[in-house]
């Protein structure tokens, strides 16, 4: 077998059994379009529409996450429910379209109902990576100028994996691809990321309040929860806050990044590429891939303002600090 069938036999067999799209939500009452809202869900677009797009603005937004227990008043799929909830608003106000979110990653808790589909603490993956790449450069050849991968599920080897695979994308493509967790464009609010506590359960309360259920939960701790308690302190006012925060972040980069030119760009990329070079090196070969994140929400808190603001210089230098 050649190669080059050997790799697309490969990307088809992820496609059909390993990562999957997830079903469109708009099917659902909870996903409709509400009055007057633009259509952005890529699978919803005719070939038209997707011109009409973009001409108007570029950018394409891939949501992430993955099927995990997220507590008892969680659905399992929080995950890339979210981040797809986020890439839509994201796309309506700012610009650009969504592809549907991808259920599949690398890690998960060791509870019921999670599909690991890759080792927890593994930066190597065999699955999530190629599946980026080819998406990138498809997406780039069908003509969109700037890329968002939304990653709603957010352990550190997830989160290396995305970022390190945005930056080698960025370069060899020559369009610029950010590769992020929600939770980092909104540090400074106090979302520093969470497990089916405070935050991630605010923001489905906000999302989508018919999916969560704080009654089933008894007394802290919780089973398979990390964080702040969500029966106490989670709320649909905060999930608000951190979605407006996030969403107006995205959308100002929706509108902005295929607009840059290369001396953007390359600033761009040399700060992503020192942050996840820090990340990445910050165990020392000792295995502990959370080693950059000790004190992420302090020394990166400003990350979601720089990056809009196109401070790269400063982000940077504050990775250098982790």
């Amino acid at each position: 077998m050649s190669d080059r069938v050997g790799r697309r036999a490969f990307l088809g067999a992820a496609a059909a059994g390993v990562l999957g799209a997830a079903a469109s939500y708009g099917q659902e009452k909870k996903g409709a379009r509400g009055a007057g809202e633009r259509e952005v869900r890529l699978e919803f677009l005719c070939p038209k529409e997707i011109d009409e797009a973009q001409a108007a603005c570029a950018t394409i937004f891939v949501p992430l996450g993955t099927i995990e227990w997220h507590g008892v008043h969680n659905v399992v799929g929080v995950d890339a429910v979210k981040a797809h909830a986020l890439c839509v608003r994201a796309a309506r106000r700012g610009g650009g379209v969504v592809m549907p979110a991808l259920f599949g990653g690398v890690g998960g808790l060791s509870e019921p109902h999670t599909f690991i589909m890759e080792e927890e603490n593994s930066v190597f993956s065999n699955m999530l990576r190629p599946w980026l790449e080819q998406l990138c450069r498809e997406m780039a050849r069908d003509g969109f100028r700037a890329i968002i991968i939304l990653t709603g599920h957010y352990g550190a080897a997830q989160q290396i994996v995305v970022r390190e695979t945005a930056v080698r994308m960025s370069r060899a493509l020559g369009i610029p691809v950010l590769g992020t967790p929600e939770c980092t464009i909104a540090m400074d609010v106090g979302y520093t990321g969470d497990h089916g506590a405070w935050g991630e359960t605010s923001l489905m309360m906000h999302l989508y309040p018919e999916t969560v259920d704080l009654s089933r939960l008894g007394k802290a701790p919780h089973k398979g929860v990390g964080g702040r308690d969500p029966k106490t302190q989670a709320s649909a006012k905060d999930g608000r806050m951190i979605t407006e925060t996030v969403v107006s972040r995205l959308a100002i980069l929706a509108e902005k990044m295929p607009k840059w030119g290369y001396e953007t760009l390359d600033r761009f990329v040399d700060s992503e590429a020192a942050l996840v070079a820090r990340q990445l090196s910050a165990p020392r070969g000792k295995g502990n891939v959370w080693a950059a994140w000790r004190n992420m929400g302090t020394v990166m808190r400003e990350y979601g303002k720089q990056l809009v603001e196109e401070r790269f210089d400063e982000i940077k230098a504050s990775a250098a600090k982790l």
